[in-house]
C-alpha cells in the first residue's frame, strides 16, 4: 500500500548543493554566490557569528537577565514562564533555569492530543526530579482533530499549524493572566539558526497569525470551532510585550553549548531518553516531517536541522550527509505511523492516502503576512532576531 518514493525538487534549477552546508536546490529561492555558498551560510558568518561566538563570553549578560527576571518576581510564586514540550531544547532550559540560575518558573505544557508517551515520560521525569509543578493545558480534542483534517483538506504543506498556533495563544493567554514579565523561549542558535525556507511554506500564513487559521477553518472545517484560543500579530508583537510589559527571552544563546552536551546531560541527570530526531516527541509532527512531507513535496526537514549542526561546527557536511542518504522513517516506521494517524483522525486509510495524493494547494488565504514579514526584518535590522530566516 505504501512505498517511500524519492521526490524531486519543483524547481526547475539544475540541483545544487551548498559546498559549505547540506542545503539545496528543493528551497526553490536559494541563492549560492560564485564559490557555491549558499546565502544562509554567508548571513550565519556575517550577522549571526560575530555577536555569538558560539556562546561564549556572555557571562555577564546572562548574569543581568537572570537578575532581572528573579527581580521582577520578587514577592510571586513565579518569576518566569516556560513552556515544556518534552523535546530537547525546552527540557535543557528547564533544567538550566532551575538548577543553575535559580529560577522559579511556571511550567506548563500544552496536550493537543498527539503526545507520544515517551515524551510525556521524560516530562514526568525532569519535572520531578527538579521539584517544580506541570501546569497542563488539554486542548478540546474534537476541535483539534476537525481543525487538523480542515488542513488536510486545503494540501498545504504546513499542516501542524492548528497545535503550534495553540502553543503561541496560551502563551499570550498566560502573559496576560499571571502577571509574570519573563517568558523563556527555547529558540537556540546552536541547533536551530537555520529555519526551514519559506519556499517549502508557500500558500499558507504565519502561524501565530489567527486572520490565516480562521479563513482556513471557515473554508475547509466541517464544525464550528468554539473552544480553541486564537492570537495574532498585533496581540503577540504589541500587547504582551508593550502593554503587559512582558519579554521573551532566549537565554541558551548566553550559553555555550553543543546537542551532545544536551543530550548526556538530560540522559545523566534524569534518565531522558532522546527521539532519534527534533520533534519526534510528537506523533503528527513526527508523521508529516518523517514521512509526508519528504513523500509529498520533497522537503526533508533534517536539511536545516543537520545545516545548523555543520555550519556550527558540530558536524561534519560529510556526515550530515550520509545521513540525508537515509529516510528519516524507515518504511515499516512509516506504514505504522500512517495506520495510527487515520486512527487516531477517525478516517480510513484510504481517505489518508487521497490527502497525500491531491494537488498541492494554489488557493490563497487572508493573512497578516506582510506585517509579521515587517517585524521580522525590523527585528533583524536591531538585533533581535537571531535566526536565519529566507
Amino acid at each position: 500500500m505504501m512505498s517511500y518514493p524519492v521526490i524531486k525538487s519543483r524547481s526547475n534549477r539544475p540541483y545544487q548543493i551548498c559546498n559549505c552546508c547540506v542545503m539545496d536546490t528543493t528551497d526553490e529561492d536559494i541563492i549560492f554566490d560564485l564559490n557555491g555558498v549558499c546565502m544562509r551560510c554567508n548571513e550565519y558568518k556575517e550577522r549571526i557569528e560575530p555577536t555569538w561566538n558560539h556562546g561564549k563570553g556572555h557571562e555577564k549578560e546572562l548574569e543581568q537577565l537572570t537578575t532581572a527576571i528573579k527581580k521582577s518576581g520578587e514577592g510571586k510564586e513565579y518569576d518566569c514562564i516556560l513552556g515544556l514540550s518534552g523535546g530537547l531544547d525546552s527540557s535543557y532550559m528547564l533544567h538550566l533555569a532551575v538548577k543553575e540560575w535559580g529560577l522559579r518558573p511556571y511550567v506548563y505544557h500544552i496536550d493537543a492530543g498527539w503526545n507520544l508517551l515517551v515524551a510525556e515520560e521524560n516530562i514526568q521525569k525532569i519535572t520531578d526530579k527538579l521539584g517544580v509543578e506541570l501546569h497542563i493545558e488539554k486542548l478540546d480534542w474534537e476541535e483539534m482533530r476537525e481543525m487538523q483534517l480542515a488542513w488536510f483538506r486545503t494540501g498545504l504543506e504546513s499542516l501542524d499549524v492548528p497545535q503550534d498556533h495553540a502553543f503561541i495563544a496560551v502563551i499570550d493567554k498566560l502573559a496576560g493572566k499571571l502577571g509574570i514579565k519573563y517568558i523563556l523561549n527555547g529558540y537556540n542558535i546552536a541547533t536551530e539558526v537555520y529555519a526551514d525556507p519559506a519556499s517549502w511554506g508557500k500558500g499558507g500564513g504565519p502561524t501565530g497569525d489567527g486572520t490565516y487559521l480562521k479563513d482556513v477553518i471557515k473554508k475547509y472545517s466541517t464544525k464550528p470551532i468554539k473552544k480553541y484560543s486564537f492570537t495574532n500579530g498585533f496581540k503577540h508583537k504589541f500587547v504582551v510585550p508593550f502593554i503587559h510589559g512582558v519579554k521573551t527571552v532566549t537565554p541558551l544563546n548566553y550559553v555555550s553549548f553543543t546537542k551532545k552536551d544536551m543530550i548526556d546531560t538530560l540522559s545523566r541527570e534524569y534518565g531522558y531518553v532522546p527521539y532519534g530526531q527534533k520533534h519526534f516527541e510528537d506523533l503528527i509532527t513526527k508523521f508529516l516531517e518523517g514521512y509526508w512531507v519528504p513523500t509529498r513535496f520533497g522537503h526533508d526537514i533534517r536539511r536545516a536541522w543537520l545545516s545548523s549542526l555543520v555550519i556550527t561546527g558540530q558536524m561534519s557536511r560529510n556526515d550530515a550527509l550520509k545521513i540525508l542518504e537515509q529516510p528519516p522513517l524507515s518504511e515499516d516506521e512509516s506504514k505504522e505511523l500512517f495506520t495510527e494517524v487515520a486512527s487516531k483522525l477517525g478516517i480510513s486509510e484510504k481517505e489518508l492516502k487521497e490527502f497525500h495524493e491531491m494537488p498541492e494547494c494554489t488557493e490563497k488565504f487572508r493573512s497578516q503576512e506582510k506585517i509579521y514579514t515587517f517585524g521580522i526584518r525590523l527585528y533583524e535590522k536591531v538585533g533581535l532576531e537571531m535566526r536565519i530566516r529566507k
